[in-house]
């Protein structure tokens, strides 16, 4: 049976204290990797989907005008909303919010996420990406577990109860429908990956393999 919103919001609660301690490599990896291609300038705001505990959008914070944080865990956001104040980042920002609804509607120069829309079915996600693509913003960076290949179950990066990700091809498929252009791929493990997109003239996707 599909997990609601709520069921999840309710497993991320229960592990926000602990969770930036069971961060995989390969989760850290992903994230330094969406940090650097998300390169926001002074002027920019970042727009970071499935907050979490704040990773991305703190490491952003710094280099931007702003960055909004949305998550739909309580837990999670109290955790980034704590190292905010004790990094004195006053720029930064958490509240509950969706792929599928955001709850911004304000200007979007660069949208951000690592490991969270992994939870979307695939359908979800082609909705997420059009609605995220509906904002504007100029550059997608996307962190999280996918299919470079066969779909291996075993794998330690998918759990059929909680995750359902989808193939690279079919995020490129949605990025293209959405307005976007594809315009880097990073793999950081057969099934963890970095997309890149872009709004603009159609680019050519640039294939790194760690």
């Amino acid at each position: 049976m599909k997990r609601s919103v709520e069921d999840h919001a309710a497993r991320f609660d229960a592990k926000a204290s602990e969770y930036d301690d069971a961060k995989s490599e390969e989760y850290r990896a992903c994230a330094n990797l969406v940090i650097e291609r998300a390169d926001p300038g002074p002027e920019d705001v970042v727009l970071d989907l499935g907050t979490g505990t704040g990773a991305i959008a703190l490491a952003l914070a710094p280099d931007a005008a702003r960055v909004v944080g949305r998550d739909i865990s309580e837990g999670m956001m109290e955790e980034a909303r704590a190292k905010a104040g004790e990094r004195g980042l006053e720029n930064v920002g958490f509240d509950y919010g969706t792929f599928r609804d955001p709850a911004y509607d304000g200007p979007v120069d660069v949208v951000t996420s690592n490991f969270a829309m992994h939870h979307l079915a695939d359908d979800e996600k082609r909705e997420a990406i059009e609605v995220i693509g509906a904002l504007e913003p100029g550059r997608f960076v996307l962190g999280d577990v996918m299919f470079f290949g066969e779909p291996d179950p075993s794998a330690p990066f998918f759990d059929p109860s909680v995750d359902d990700p989808a193939t690279v091809g079919l995020l490129a498929d949605a990025f293209t429908d959405a307005g976007f252009s594809l315009t880097a791929v990073e793999r950081v493990h057969d099934q963890v990956g970095v997309l890149v997109a872009e709004r603009g003239p159609t680019g050519t996707a640039d294939a790194n393999d760690p």
